[in-house]
């Protein structure tokens, strides 16, 4: 399962999510659901009545128990990351069913929506590009920059499109393919870049300067025209187009680095950079709506 991990609001009580691109469903932390439920004091009180109520559904021989999936979740109380039961959508109205709650049907209902704004996303991604512009601008980004971003993800999309057609799996192969282009264009793997820039879990585009963004989708562009003509078959036939699209960057990077003197590349942060205004930038908190509103356009 591929998850975007994401904190969700419910009567202003946080439940934490995850969406799972390949069967395009969210799944919930049932402790916290629990937690909302029963009114619990704590998260040890929440997960210890989950903990009760999951042996008496076992012994019930109810097949939910089975059926629930585990996530490495962030953990609300140290911050650290450990496996959590969740269920998706449908598994979660029937643990609601087994918890007496006046909370019961309320919840049914934020569940709905929940997964209705999702649909409606998907279907229409028009609005993840205007969330996209709307957080861009809290998190202190400027104008120029959020255009020159917004145009990348496009070029990021029909890059992945065209890698639909050409029979690759998602996921861990765009991850292979991609790493191969940036590989070709910067001279280092995406995990190098990363740690350039003293980046973890952050996206490495957002942190991006304007010319490496431009470069970056180059890379990509040239890579979707290389495969549209060639049509190539198979992981190792995108490989070598993907190294040779991400290699035209790669050379244009050379060739800008000549006439100025200086690298195109930067260990710089997007809070170092010319194209955010810092304060805003440490004022807001939403990396991950800015990660997962990406991976959902890349997956349109």
């Amino acid at each position: 399962m591929n998850e975007n991990e994401q904190l969700q609001l419910f009567e202003d009580q946080a439940i934490r999510t995850a969406w799972d691109e390949e069967n395009e469903e969210w799944y919930f932390s049932v402790v916290d659901v629990v937690s909302v439920l029963t009114d619990a004091k704590d998260y040890d009180t929440a997960r210890n009545y989950w903990k009760v109520t999951k042996k008496r559904l076992k012994d019930e021989g109810s097949q939910l128990v089975t059926d629930c999936n585990q996530l490495k979740l962030k953990s609300p109380k140290d911050g650290k990351r450990y496996k959590t039961d969740v269920a998706n959508t449908q598994q979660l109205f029937r643990i609601i069913q087994s918890i007496p709650s006046p909370k019961a049907e309320p919840m049914k209902l934020w569940l709905a929506q929940v997964g209705r704004e999702r649909i409606e996303e998907t279907l229409d991604p028009e609005r993840i590009a205007e969330r996209l512009v709307s957080t861009y601008e809290r998190k202190g980004y400027t104008r120029e920059w959020i255009n020159q971003r917004l145009q990348a993800i496009s070029a990021r999309k029909e890059l992945t499109d065209e890698w639909k057609d050409r029979g690759i799996e998602k996921n861990a192969e765009y991850a292979i393919l991609t790493d191969e282009i940036t590989r070709a264009w910067s001279g280092m793997s995406t995990r190098q870049y990363k740690n350039l820039k003293g980046l973890k879990k952050e996206s490495l585009r957002d942190n991006m300067s304007t010319l490496e963004l431009v470069l970056n989708m180059l890379a990509e562009v040239s890579t979707k025209e290389i495969s549209q003509t060639e049509q190539p078959e198979g992981l190792q036939q995108n490989r070598d187009v993907a190294r040779r699209g991400g290699s035209i960057a790669g050379e244009a990077r050379k060739q800008i680095e000549q006439q100025t003197g200086r690298p195109a590349i930067t260990s710089k942060g997007a809070a170092e950079l010319n194209h955010v205004v810092t304060e805003m930038l440490e004022a807001s908190t939403d990396v991950t709506l800015l990660q997962n509103s990406e991976k959902l356009l890349d997956e349109k």
